[in-house]
């Protein structure tokens, strides 16, 4: 993780450590277990540890195939942006499905995203513009003012 220069600047370091050890004996089945701790009310701590145990193949199957039906649907859409002439396809590095993947790939010049909401939000709000829907950005502001009457003139 530390290596990782997209999210670590030289001078950076992650506040947890991933140890990841290869056992033969467990051959396809990968064991985890992860706790993670949080402060709850009055200064307390929780913790909450998992022990999971399952076929790594089996996991990234359904992620492969979403990948494959997604990256050819996105070979079939053509957008333009404001200030644009023409229609173009996506940029091939598809940056677009940095939500299935660890470490996200751009075009040179791009920002990266390494928020996973935010990475889902922004493939289901180009799914949602296909079929002529209005992007959905989260922030419901119609239900966080007051209504005040429109004053006649």
């Amino acid at each position: 993780v530390e290596s990782n220069r997209i999210l670590y600047s030289p001078d950076e370091h992650p506040d947890h450590t991933v140890v990841i050890k290869y056992v033969p004996a467990v051959g396809d089945s990968k064991r985890a277990m992860d706790e993670y701790v949080s402060e709850i009310f009055m200064g307390g701590v929780n913790t909450i540890a998992l022990h999971n145990t399952c076929e790594d193949s089996l996991l990234a199957s359904p992620l492969i195939i979403d990948l494959v039906v997604l990256a050819e649907l996105m070979t079939r859409i053509s957008y333009k942006t404001e200030g644009v002439c023409d229609y173009a396809p996506f940029h091939s590095e598809l940056s677009i499905l940095s939500f299935l993947m660890k470490a996200p790939l751009v075009p040179e010049g791009t920002p990266i995203v390494n928020a996973l909401f935010r990475q889902r939000a922004a493939l289901e709000n180009v799914l949602r513009a296909c079929v002529g829907l209005p992007p959905e950005n989260h922030m419901l502001l119609e239900h966080k003012a007051i209504p005040r009457p429109v004053k006649a003139k």
